[in-house]
């Protein structure tokens, strides 16, 4: 598939299949859009690395989430190293992808999705995936086919 674009559904399985070969849930999102990025997948592989389960500790943000955060950060920063200008934009759409995956998902902590605490898990890992790459698709490269 060399040059060609994929579908949602196809990026969706691609992700999906990363997870289940091991990958966590931030490198899982990340690297289903290696190629929409100037990022090599191992790089996008090992800077998400710490992502997974909450940060390490279920206590912080969706891996899932963190692994589409950082995407946008890719796509939205125009990497001016001299004059950081583009922080704004980057954290509005950091923001906007929070906001649509916390109403989507129902929480943004690893441990409310998986109901540490309360023994009722409202997002798993692979539907967090999929509401990240989806949201992906949507908020950071604009291409509307988000479910």
């Amino acid at each position: 598939l060399e040059g060609l674009e994929l579908t949602m559904e196809e990026r969706l399985d691609k992700a999906r299949e990363l997870h289940e070969r091991g990958y966590n849930c931030a490198q899982s999102v990340a690297c289903a859009f290696a190629d929409k990025t100037d990022v090599s997948a191992d790089v996008l592989f090992a800077a998400n690395e710490g992502y997974g389960a909450g940060q390490g500790t279920m206590d912080g943000v969706c891996g899932a989430l963190m692994g589409a955060i950082m995407l946008g950060g890719l796509k939205s920063s125009t990497r001016n190293l001299e004059q950081p200008n583009s922080k704004p934009a980057t954290m509005k759409l950091s923001r906007e992808l929070m906001k649509a995956f916390e109403a989507s998902a129902g929480a943004l902590y690893c441990k409310d999705l998986k109901g540490v605490g309360t023994g009722k898990v409202i997002c798993t890992c692979p539907d967090c995936i999929s509401k990240a790459c989806e949201l992906a698709e949507e908020l950071v490269y604009g291409n509307g086919e988000s479910k």
